[in-house]
């Protein structure tokens, strides 16, 4: 009980650093052509509300993606959709098509900062709780202390609070997956992964360890047996939840590639015209 007692005021001092920090401004804020990081979440809920799935990744006359085109994974895009429709029922001028471009204001500006908080209250900060109190070694107050010091990282709390970002959503999903695989359930813990990779392509970083461990574990219970087995439950999860998350996109071949050519930049140069400005540029990087 004392735990959890503990346990709980970190969580509301972690919530408290974030509100705190989103009460700031934030890079970009009415500056044209661009607006910054706010700027580029909205208009993803613009484009997902407004246009068809094929176009979502497409350079159209409606989605010019030079203008902060889609660079993320699918389930990005979905999130971003839903969030669309949440701010639809509030005030559709928020997502309308072209006529919102650079839109900012106090309200849509507190609807941007609720989304990034609850997207660590339902996915993040679980996790990071679960973990500390059930996975890490230690005593209590060993415990108490690692999640007082997570919960408070700023490097996170200054990209997702500061700078309109949702890393906590890949990161936190990404948690869930080493929780599953340390708690024994490695089908949960490989779909958690897979949807943290099918968020954001960075998760990729944590992907060997991943795979290796799996691989390691079903070596050991022996690849002509149970570890077949596992083996073959693992890489169906993992398939058929990249197939849920891709789904409208694998139908067309075109559709896939596009998506993929999104995500890694390599043919379109590392970066875009929208940070081409030495001074975005600047400003950006110390974010990322």
């Amino acid at each position: 009980m004392e735990t959890w007692a503990v346990a709980s005021i970190c969580v509301l001092l972690g919530l408290t650093a974030r509100w705190t920090v989103s009460l700031n401004s934030y890079s970009g804020a009415s500056k044209a052509p661009m607006f910054g990081d706010y700027e580029a979440q909205r208009h993803w809920q613009e484009v997902t509300f407004n246009l068809p799935v094929r176009q979502w990744y497409f350079n159209t006359t409606d989605n010019d993606l030079k203008y902060w085109g889609l660079d993320y994974p699918p389930l990005t895009a979905f999130h971003s959709l839903l969030c669309a429709h949440i701010a639809n029922l509030i005030n559709p001028d928020w997502i309308e098509l072209h006529k919102s471009r650079g839109y900012e204001s106090p309200a849509h500006k507190f609807f941007m900062r609720a989304t990034v908080i609850f997207a660590d209250v339902l996915i993040y900060i679980p996790a990071v709780v679960v973990y500390c109190l059930y996975l890490a070694q230690g005593s209590s107050k060993t415990k108490s202390s690692a999640l007082l010091c997570i919960l408070l990282y700023p490097g996170l709390i200054l990209i997702d609070n500061g700078h309109f970002q949702y890393n906590s959503v890949s990161l936190g999903l990404a948690l869930w997956g080493v929780l599953g695989l340390g708690c024994g359930h490695d089908l949960l813990g490989s779909l958690a992964f897979t949807l943290a990779l099918s968020y954001k392509q960075m998760e990729l970083y944590h992907a060997l360890p991943f795979f290796w461990y799996l691989l390691g574990k079903c070596g050991k219970l022996g690849l002509t047996g149970k570890g077949l087995i596992l083996l073959v439950k693992i890489s169906l999860t993992v398939l058929v939840s990249f197939a849920l998350c891709w789904l409208p996109f694998l139908f067309d071949p075109q559709q896939t590639l596009q998506v993929i050519h999104r995500l890694f930049p390599m043919a379109r140069g590392l970066f875009e015209v929208k940070v081409n400005n030495l001074k975005y540029l600047t400003v950006t990087s110390s974010f990322e």
